[in-house]
């Protein structure tokens, strides 16, 4: 399992996190390898803030657009 909490208090608004080059190969829960575990939480952190933003503008769109989806 991914534990990324070490990182979450780190992230911005957005899901941006700031993190070293450094070499240190990790790979993610699908198996995909990334440079180092801040990158790999750091993509994950973007995709929730991204799901996240995409829930919340669902939701203001008027009931008559939301049926049109």
């Amino acid at each position: 399992q991914d534990d990324c909490s070490e990182f979450r208090s780190q992230f911005e608004a957005g899901g941006r996190l700031s993190c070293t080059r450094e070499n240190a190969p990790v790979r993610d829960a699908s198996g995909r390898q990334h440079i180092n575990k801040c990158l790999m939480c750091a993509e994950k952190f973007k995709k929730e803030a991204q799901r996240e933003g995409g829930t919340l503008q669902r939701n203001k769109l008027p009931s008559s657009e939301r049926t049109k989806q």
